[in-house]
C-alpha cells in the first residue's frame, strides 16, 4: 500500500509595527492566502525496491535524491529521534548534512536554497528515519520577499512528516482540507522552529507561528498572543522584487535612535499605540465593515509615514505608494524595508476594473503582484490521495 499526504501552509505578512517591534512596541503579523504545499508519499514494495529519499522542489527546478544507504553512512544514528520531542540539530550535524547537499550541485544562482534542503533531511530523518519517500513542495510564496516562505516551507514539511506519523492522531477518512488539532499544531510548530533555525539562525518564531496556527498574531517583547479575527481583509501584495539587507536596516534604524533619542522614542511608542489599535479593529465585533476598514487604511497610513521617519523606505516602495495613491488607495511596506514586499489595502467595494488596473501600472514597473485574504486558516493537511 502506498501511503500519502498532502499538507499546506500559509506565508504571513506584518500589517503593523515592524522595526519598532525591535525596541519594545507590540506588532500585528497575519497569514495570507499564498500556500506552500508539500506532497509525502512513502514508497511501497510495488516501487522495485526504490530505496531513495527524493525532494523535488518544482518552484526552482531542483531535484535531489538520496540511497537510503548513503544517508545512514553520513548521519549518526542519534538523528532519529523521538518524533514527539522536537530537538535542535547541532551545528556538527549540520556539517554532516551539508555534505548530502553538497553531492548535488545547485546553480550559483540557486544556493540561497541550500540550507532549505539541509532543514529537510533534519525534519525528514528526525521523524520518519531512514524511511525511503518521496517529497514534492511547490509554493505561491515568492522567495526572500518577506511573505514567510521559509516557515511556509518548514510547516508543510512538518505537517506532511508528522500527518504519517505514529505523534499525531488524524482520520485518514476524512475528505479535503483539515486543520491539526491544538495539540498536533503545538508539535507541528515546535519542529518547525527547529528547521527555521538550521535556515535563519536565531529566527523569532512569529513566521513559523502565524504559518502554523494561521489568523492573526500579536507580539511584544518576545510574548507571541494569538488573534481571533472574522473581519475579512483583502490585500494586494506587491514584490518590487528588490532584495534588502535586514541586518543592515535593523541597525540602520537603531542608529538613527542613538541620534535621535527623544524623536525616534515617541515614533516606537506611536507605533506601539497603531499596533495595539489594530489589533482591537480585528478582534471588534462590529458589523460596521465600511468604518473597520476606514480605520485600518488610517492605521496603515500612519505606519508607513512612521516607517518613513525611521528611514527604511526605499524608491521602489515609493514608487508603489504613488501609483496606488493614484487611485486612492492605501499602501505600506511589510516586514524590514528597503524593497521586498508592499501591502495595498483592496477595499470591499473597489471595483475589479480599478484592480486590474493598478496591477497593469504596477508590473509595467517590473513588480510582481498577488492578491490574497488576511489572516486566513494555517496548516492543513488532506488524505484524498491514501490509496
Amino acid at each position: 500500500m502506498t501511503m500519502e499526504v498532502r499538507a499546506r501552509a500559509p506565508g504571513k505578512i506584518i500589517l503593523a509595527g515592524e522595526h519598532a517591534v525591535v525596541h519594545g512596541s507590540a506588532a500585528v503579523a497575519a497569514s495570507i492566502g499564498l500556500y506552500t504545499s508539500v506532497t509525502l508519499r512513502f514508497h511501497s514494495p510495488s516501487d522495485n525496491d526504490d530505496n531513495t529519499l527524493t525532494l523535488h522542489l518544482m518552484d526552482v527546478g531542483l531535484n535531489f535524491s538520496w540511497p537510503i544507504g548513503r544517508i545512514k553512512e553520513v548521519l549518526p544514528d542519534s538523528i532519529n529521534t523521538i518524533a514527539s520531542s522536537p530537538t535542535t540539530c547541532s551545528p556538527e550535524t549540520i556539517k554532516l548534512i551539508a555534505t548530502l547537499v553538497e553531492e548535488h550541485e545547485i546553480p550559483e544562482t540557486k544556493i540561497g536554497i541550500a540550507s532549505g534542503v539541509i532543514a529537510f533531511l533534519w525534519l525528514y530523518t528526525s521523524i520518519h528515519g531512514n524511511k525511503a519517500a518521496t517529497v514534492s513542495v511547490s509554493s505561491e510564496l515568492p522567495l526572500g520577499s518577506g511573505l514567510g516562505s521559509s516557515a511556509a516551507f518548514c510547516v508543510s514539511l512538518c505537517g506532511a512528516f508528522l500527518g504519517l506519523s505514529d505523534s499525531v492522531k488524524v482520520d485518514f477518512g476524512q475528505h479535503g482540507w483539515a486543520a491539526f488539532g491544538e495539540k498536533e499544531q503545538q508539535l507541528v510548530n515546535k519542529w518547525a522552529f527547529e528547521g527555521e533555525k538550521i535556515i535563519h539562525g536565531k529566527p523569532s518564531g512569529i513566521d513559523n507561528t502565524v504559518s502554523t496556527f494561521g489568523n492573526l498574531i500579536k507580539f511584544k517583547s518576545g510574548d507571541l498572543t494569538r488573534i481571533k479575527s472574522n473581519m475579512i481583509l483583502k490585500m494586494l501584495i506587491t514584490n518590487t522584487k528588490v532584495g534588502r539587507n535586514t541586518k543592515a536596516l535593523v541597525a540602520g534604524v537603531n542608529e538613527r535612535k542613538n541620534r535621535h533619542p527623544d524623536a525616534m522614542t515617541s515614533v516606537f511608542t506611536a507605533v506601539d499605540f497603531i499596533s495595539n489599535e489594530f489589533a482591537s479593529i480585528l478582534q471588534s465585533s462590529s458589523d460596521d465593515h465600511l468604518q473597520k476598514e476606514q480605520k485600518v487604511e488610517e492605521l496603515m497610513q500612519m505606519n508607513q509615514g512612521l516607517l518613513q521617519c525611521m528611514g527604511v523606505s526605499h524608491a521602489s516602495i515609493e514608487t508603489v505608494l504613488r501609483t496606488t495613491l493614484k487611485y486612492k488607495l492605501t499602501s505600506k511596506l511589510t516586514g524590514a524595508g528597503g524593497g521586498g514586499c508592499v501591502l495595498t489595502l483592496l477595499p470591499s467595494l473597489l471595483s475589479s476594473t480599478v484592480i486590474d488596473k493598478v496591477i497593469g501600472e504596477l508590473e509595467e514597473c517590473g513588480f510582481q503582484c498577488l492578491i490574497a485574504e488576511i489572516g486566513g486558516n494555517g496548516l492543513e493537511i488532506c488524505f484524498d490521495g491514501l490509496s
